[in-house]
């Protein structure tokens, strides 16, 4: 089915029980989660709105509110302002390795976009001064990024970096990741030190990400370094939980 109009597979439910023991939640619940695991409702395809599903199956509005609910929380569906119900495009599973989410991206087979929210020179903050080992107050380049994948907000990236990449441009931001940029200028990144974990949404981040208000974010923050040993970046990000997860290998010692 094409993915740019709503679609309903009124065939889906020609035969619901109405008077069965299963629920009647359920089983819309169940017909559309086979629908879209099939491939028979494509990825980024947009339901009907409630209503309309309700008046075309003849249910009430909690229903099919309850059904659709169950297939958000699974991660199938999402909900976003201006657009209504679409089917998730496929979340991105990213190995917790020293690579950046444009890269990811790419190697996934998803179509990488951004939007560069912020490119300025910042005095550095207590943190960052600690984490890019300058001073307090020294200019270090700040850059705000909306990150995409297949038209799908999945993340917002803050990142920190010294200020000798001040000529980096708005342009190589939009167009390529940010360790590509950096290694094209010679730098090579040997080692990080990462921390991953979750927070609820704070500022536009919900707005940017196109969650509830306050709805949770999964986060990361990284110091990357050099072959020197130089912090080249301190980077704060964070992500819809919906579409995105980590991955990691355990090895016993």
């Amino acid at each position: 089915m094409a993915n740019d109009e709503t679609v309903w597979p009124h065939e889906l439910f020609a035969d619901l029980d109405r008077t069965g023991p299963v629920p009647l939640y359920f089983q819309v619940s169940t017909r559309l989660e086979d629908a879209i695991r099939s491939g028979r409702i494509a990825p980024g395809a947009r339901l009907e709105n409630e209503i309309a599903i309700g008046q075309r199956l003849g249910l009430s509005r909690p229903t099919v509110r309850r059904a659709i609910q169950e297939l958000v929380d699974k991660g199938l569906l999402v909900r976003r302002r201006g657009i209504g119900t679409q089917v998730v495009q496929g979340q991105v599973t990213r190995q917790v390795e020293l690579t950046s989410l444009y890269e990811d991206l790419q190697t996934a087979h998803h179509e990488p976009g951004t939007r560069v929210l912020a490119h300025e020179l910042v005095p550095a903050t207590d943190t960052v001064a600690a984490g890019l080992g300058v001073a307090q107050g020294d200019e270090v380049v700040f850059v705000r990024r909306q990150r995409s994948t297949d038209g799908v907000p999945v993340a917002v990236l803050e990142n920190y970096l010294p200020r000798e990449f001040s000529d980096i441009t708005t342009e190589q931001l939009e167009s390529r990741g940010l360790y590509q940029i950096l290694r094209a200028r010679g730098v090579t990144i040997k080692i990080a030190k990462q921390k991953i974990g979750a927070r609820r949404a704070t500022g536009d981040e919900s707005e940017l990400l196109g969650i509830d208000k306050s709805g949770a974010v999964l986060t990361m923050e990284r110091i990357a370094f050099d072959s020197a040993g130089r912090a080249v970046e301190f980077g704060h990000h964070c992500y819809r939980p919906d579409m995105y997860s980590f991955e990691t290998t355990l090895v016993a010692k």
